[in-house]
């Protein structure tokens, strides 16, 4: 499924801008200063919100993150792969609201299995996060991986900006 094909739309209302200049350089910004997100996942009809440590690859093709497999999160993530990736720089605007920026990154999550894949995965999100490599190392955990189809650059609550990555 290309980034076109992603059934995800945004409102009629929302005026979305598609590569506006600096848009790739803002959400590249956000995402390195961020450690966190909220991933967002459904199951049952039902929306799920989990927060997750990630780590993009250079080219914002792609985001790993890692869950326990005795988890509500990895049942979800097991039953659908459609996500999304909701990284926000509140900490940064406390006192101005306005200032406030978000990158939703959409797409599909993937397991990845043992082998080439999963270390170079492994050490992205371990470059990022170095006090998490016991974590999703572990056998009850698992590492997954989000293929991106797009971003949504959100400022002001209004503006909206899109940007799909390159090779999508």
């Amino acid at each position: 499924m290309s980034a076109r094909d992603e059934p995800l739309f945004p409102a009629r209302d929302a005026p979305v801008r598609d590569a506006a200049p600096g848009l790739a350089g803002s959400i590249r910004r956000l995402l390195a200063e961020q450690p966190y997100g909220v991933l967002c996942t459904q199951g049952e009809g039902q929306p799920y919100g989990s927060l997750v440590a990630f780590a993009f690859a250079p080219d914002l093709t792609h985001a790993v993150f890692a869950t326990p497999v005795a988890t509500r999160k990895y049942r979800l993530l097991s039953e659908c792969d459609h996500v999304a990736l909701v990284v926000d720089d509140r900490p940064r605007h406390a006192d101005d609201m306005m200032a406030v920026a978000a990158v939703t990154a959409t797409g599909r999550a993937r397991q990845v299995a043992p082998g080439p894949e999963f270390d170079r995965c492994a050490r992205l999100l371990g470059d990022r996060h170095p006090q998490l490599g016991g974590f999703f190392r572990a056998e009850s955990c698992a590492l997954f991986r989000i293929d991106v189809f797009r971003f949504f650059h959100v400022t002001r609550f209004q503006e909206v900006g899109q940007w799909v990555p390159p090779s999508r």
